[in-house]
């Protein structure tokens, strides 16, 4: 594993207010600053996915505090590798650390969970929301501030309802986060699924599973790769005509503003589903877009956003323990009360810890500009939680 340096100037300076930060105890506050554990994905191909988290994550930070409580961050490479993950959460877990969040994929989230639970600790997801953790194996520890991850996807099937297809091809990889994101959309798509393909992760050649989608002649496609792969898949579907006869529709993580910069033209028509973008139009949102782009020099994806929006929710909690999560019964029930303001507008948490949101159907579409943006059509649910809340019992 790799340890991180925070070589961002913007990135390094709020580390260092974090670290140097004068001791809040002669103010009332905590005597140190508290460390949350934060591993993602910062190398491979999907590394760009951890930057914007990490990003979204330090932006957050106010003179390197969350909530009035000095914070410092340890942040591990996992390499998207679960047992790099591991090891880390375990390593952080000896050394005393208490408070965890980073990961970005739901295979690296399954190794890093169980144990920071077993120790007692927390995990505050700001990416990936398995159906493992939201049903009967949910914890009173364990809180996902981003989505639970087939409501993402069964929000793209009543997009696709919307749209008026009838016939669709499913594609994601094989792993929890694929079989669930099928497993979404088929729950509430009222049409017929013609064809169901499970790809490999770390796949970058889709030249056979684009044939047999055109063998079976759908009127749209549905899929969800994230990432380089979801790069690839873009520019290769557009390079073999399809797109020109075959609409895609995908949740918002398979086409995100960094990777419309790597796959150009090949985005313009896309439809998904989203719970945020760039142009929604609340305050908190506009105040936001702006700051990460004076930060960091380039658009913001909706990972930073999660990043930010997770946050501020676990500032709200330190704030009411005065950084002292050894309250546990407190800083969790202040978790669970969520009382910020997020970024993408409404926001609960539902009886499983999970998010309850308003979904969007939105179109990757040209402005004024010329530019390739995420457009909102229409809100497609509204208070929306997930199938696994009421399996869920915490105590």
């Amino acid at each position: 594993m790799t340890r991180i340096s925070l070589s961002h100037p913007a990135i390094a300076a709020a580390f260092l207010a974090a670290t140097l930060a004068t001791p809040a105890g002669a103010q009332g506050g905590p005597a140190t600053p508290t460390t949350i554990g934060f591993i993602t994905t910062l190398s491979t191909p999907a590394g760009y996915i951890g930057e914007d988290i990490r990003d979204g994550f330090q932006l957050a930070l106010k003179d390197g505090t969350l909530g009035g409580v000095p914070v410092k961050l340890e942040i591990e490479d996992d390499s998207l590798k679960p047992a790099n993950a591991k090891q880390a959460a375990d390593r952080m877990v000896q050394s005393g650390i208490k408070l965890f969040t980073g990961v970005n994929f739901s295979n690296v989230l399954a190794a890093v969970v169980p144990g920071v639970l077993e120790a007692g600790g927390f995990y505050v997801s700001l990416n990936p929301g398995p159906s493992v953790f939201a049903g009967e194996k949910c914890n009173r520890n364990y809180f996902v501030a981003s989505y639970q991850n087939d409501a993402f996807h069964e929000a793209a099937g009543l997009s696709a309802n919307r749209l008026g297809y009838q016939r669709v091809v499913l594609l994601a990889p094989a792993y929890q986060a694929g079989r669930d994101a099928l497993e979404g959309f088929k729950r509430t798509f009222k049409g017929e699924i013609i064809g169901e393909i499970y790809t490999k992760l770390d796949q970058t050649d889709f030249s056979v599973e684009l044939a047999r989608v055109r063998s079976l002649q759908p009127h749209a496609i549905y899929q969800f790769h994230p990432g380089g792969a979801g790069i690839n898949f873009a520019k290769q579907y557009a390079n073999s005509g399809l797109s020109k006869s075959v609409p895609m529709l995908i949740p918002s993580f398979s086409m995100d503003a960094r990777m419309i910069g790597a796959t150009g033209e090949a985005a313009d028509g896309i439809y998904a589903s989203a719970v945020w973008t760039t142009e929604l139009d609340n305050p908190a949102s506009k105040a936001f877009v702006e700051a990460f782009r004076k930060a960091y020099s380039r658009t913001p994806t909706m990972y930073a956003q999660q990043a930010y929006d997770t946050a501020n929710l676990i500032g709200s909690a330190l704030k009411a323990v005065n950084g002292d999560i050894g309250k546990q019964a407190e800083f969790r029930d202040a978790l669970r009360r969520a009382q910020f303001t997020a970024v993408r507008g409404k926001f609960s948490l539902g009886p499983n810890q999970h998010p309850i949101q308003d979904y969007y159907l939105t179109k990757f579409a040209k402005n004024a500009s010329g530019e390739i943006v995420q457009t909102i059509i229409r809100k497609v649910a509204e208070d929306y939680g997930d199938a696994y809340a009421a399996r869920c019992k915490i105590d």
